[in-house]
């Protein structure tokens, strides 16, 4: 990172130099370089040296991220929905145009971390510019993994972050969605996500060596821990990826198998793979996204009954058997089937029993 001079931050170089060193991924350090990148634009702007920054400093941060734009959010069609709303199809929310809560609270933890690595090396200001909820770092440091989620109050400046449960993609939508593929490109790779629910990356990282047609697997790389995993997927998937291998050709065996279809053939991006789902999504008048696929295939396996919770984590590979929980929850179409059958249920009528007198049932109990 280089200064309005040109010349590099060293405090910044010093902190991106350890935690790459500190065995983090490269996307990892540069989430951390662009936040500390608000950061210092913030201080130049306020001509406040990096090593007198106050809370003061931090508020005028938050303030900034609260009312800005985001420039990753900008819309260049002018036809589309505005920032925020409701699809009335999905029932999802667009992105708003601003920076999220959970960015603003991001951007926090990078700013407090640039400066407690520097306050353990005896640099930079006394206290730290970001304020600490002390009762949280207190609940975290003796946290009982058995026992209920802690409650605790969050600290000054951090942003309420909404709790949203996972959305699946309905059935009938998920007909429409897989019916707008128009290449066996496509619709492999969304049965791919769906069987698997492999994340976006992983699955776009697999190649021919990564198949095991005769056990239906396919292995991936997973995002935290960079092990190579099986995955189960389905017969149906398999069928249509060798369908499209057979016309495409069988990439060497150390490149991936999903490939451009025009210009120079290279692998699929995950930004290629996004444009497929917008098509999509515009034919249809829908907003769903990579990873609501991989929702729907949490929500199928959690709520199938042949399917245990533990089985559904090993699949998903999750690391806390409390993330795959979060998808047992009733779905949309069900319990609409369920209040049809409710609605034409004949009421009941009440009756008394042989001998007994419904006007003495009304005299005593009234009615």
């Amino acid at each position: 990172m280089l200064d309005v001079a040109g010349a590099r931050l060293e405090p910044v170089v010093q902190y991106l130099r350890d935690l790459a060193l500190s065995d983090n991924r490269p996307l990892t350090c540069r989430s951390y370089a662009f936040d500390l990148l608000r950061w210092v634009r913030v201080l130049w702007f306020l001509e406040v040296p990096w090593h007198r920054a106050t809370e003061a400093e931090t508020s005028a941060l938050v303030g900034w991220l609260r009312v800005t734009a985001n420039p990753q959010r900008r819309r260049r069609n002018p036809g589309a929905p505005p920032p925020g709303s409701v699809n009335g199809r999905t029932g999802k929310s667009y992105l708003r145009i601003g920076y999220a809560p959970s960015t603003i609270n991001h951007n926090l933890t990078v700013v407090s971390s640039f400066y407690a690595f520097h306050g353990h090396h005896g640099r930079g200001p006394v206290v730290n510019p970001v304020p600490e909820a002390s009762a949280l770092r207190h609940v975290l440091a003796h946290r009982d993994p058995d026992a209920a989620p802690p409650v605790f109050r969050r600290a000054r400046l951090r942003q309420r972050v909404p709790s949203t449960e996972p959305r699946a993609i309905p059935d009938a939508m998920w007909d429409e969605l897989f019916a707008a593929m128009n290449h066996d490109r496509d619709r492999a790779a969304v049965l791919l996500y769906v069987s698997s629910g492999a994340r976006a990356s992983e699955l776009l990282g697999v190649t021919p060596a990564d198949i095991d047609w005769s056990r239906q697997l396919i292995y991936v790389v997973t995002k935290g821990s960079q092990e190579r995993e099986p995955v189960p997927v389905s017969p149906q998937a398999l069928v249509i990826l060798a369908s499209y291998l057979d016309r495409a050709g069988l990439p060497p065996a150390h490149e991936p198998v999903f490939r451009t279809r025009r210009g120079p053939e290279k692998p699929l991006s995950y930004w290629a793979m996004r444009r497929v789902i917008q098509r999509a999504n515009e034919k249809l008048g829908t907003n769903w996204t990579l990873h609501d696929i991989r929702h729907t295939a949490a929500n199928r396996m959690a709520n199938d009954p042949a399917v245990t919770l533990p089985q559904v984590r090993v699949i998903l590979r999750h690391s806390d058997l409390a993330t795959t929980g979060r998808y047992l929850n009733a779905r949309v179409e069900e319990l609409f089937e369920v209040l049809q059958a409710h609605y034409n249920r004949p009421r009941v009528e009440r009756s008394f029993a042989p001998g007994y007198d419904p006007e003495d049932f009304k005299a005593v109990f009234g009615g």
